[in-house]
């Protein structure tokens, strides 16, 4: 008897089935359009210049001019980091250092042209990297006697693939500042701006 009930009840679903079917007709279609904006990744990795705390300390030394004061320090160690993943082709980059004017309370100005340096590369390379050429003072011989006055080179990566392989850079430079010996007694300070460029050749 159960059995006979169930069979029963399974053909009445399979009919309904079916009936449910035989109405399925397509009433309408409507296509939804799907749009989505997906932009580049941005780049991986920078290339950035970083300078360690501290300031550079000028003390006076023994001048080879009986007519000047002479006083010297050292750059605060300049660090340039290359970590992108893809770097340009046909690029280089350098890091340029440009002085302000000394100043002192109740005393005229030194001028950027009394500050010179001598950079220096600290980490070892195979000429991935250079340093800049040596800077004189505007007491010091031609040609190059001008002076932090305008952008000089700290350091200078001819090609910058090249010295990403590496990855990280080093410089600092050995600063001298020359003044009259009679320069008006004070405590100066100024600014010594570096800048970190990139370029295409």
């Amino acid at each position: 008897m159960l059995s006979r009930v169930a069979v029963g009840a399974l053909g009445g679903m399979l009919l309904l089935g079916a009936a449910g079917a035989a109405v399925a007709d397509e009433l309408d279609d409507e296509d939804v359009q799907v749009q989505v904006d997906i932009e580049a990744l941005p780049p991986v990795g920078a290339l950035t210049m970083s300078v360690a705390p501290g300031s550079a300390a000028l003390s006076e030394v023994a001048s080879a001019d009986e007519e000047l004061r002479e006083f010297t320090g050292v750059l605060p160690t300049v660090t340039v980091s290359d970590d992108r993943e893809e770097v340009p082709a046909d690029v280089f980059w350098y890091v340029t250092g440009q002085s302000s004017g000394l100043s002192a309370a109740g005393a005229p100005d030194i001028g950027p042209e009394h500050l010179g340096w001598v950079p220096r590369l600290l980490t070892e390379n195979d000429g991935e990297v250079a340093e800049g050429p040596e800077v004189g003072t505007v007491f010091d011989e031609a040609p190059n006697n001008v002076g932090l006055e305008a952008e000089e080179f700290l350091a200078l990566a001819t090609d910058s693939a090249a010295a990403h392989a590496v990855g990280t850079w080093q410089a600092n430079a050995d600063l001298v500042l020359k003044t009259p010996k009679d320069v008006a007694p004070g405590s100066y300070s100024g600014t010594l701006t570096l800048t970190l460029w990139e370029d295409s050749l």
